[in-house]
């Protein structure tokens, strides 16, 4: 399975920083899963997280498993947007949409 990564980002980034942006964060996420073949099982298994227990989901409420994913998931996930945006990011500095294919 594999993913395709797209950044929104307030500003008018050119294409070009846009696309760099992209690829650096793809890059700390999949070396912090471990190998870019985990991350479109791992984003499929916290969307399925997501959809039973909602989007912040208690973590007391999952199952070992279930707990283990997402917070590799959310440390992965943290990396990435902080290679991107910064350790001081803001909610309003941008996202990222992830499609599975």
């Amino acid at each position: 399975m594999s993913y395709t990564l797209t950044l929104h980002t307030p500003g008018g980034d050119s294409p070009h920083a846009r696309q760099l942006a992209e690829r650096r964060f793809c890059r700390v996420l999949e070396n912090a899963l471990g190998d870019a073949d985990l991350v479109a099982p791992v984003y499929a298994a916290v969307q399925r997280i997501r959809a039973l227990y909602g989007c912040e989901p208690d973590l007391e409420a999952l199952t070992s498993d279930e707990r283990t994913v997402l917070e590799l998931w959310q440390q992965a996930e943290s990396a990435a947007l902080e290679a991107v945006f910064g350790p001081h990011r803001h909610l309003d500095e941008g996202g990222y949409e992830i499609r599975l294919g």
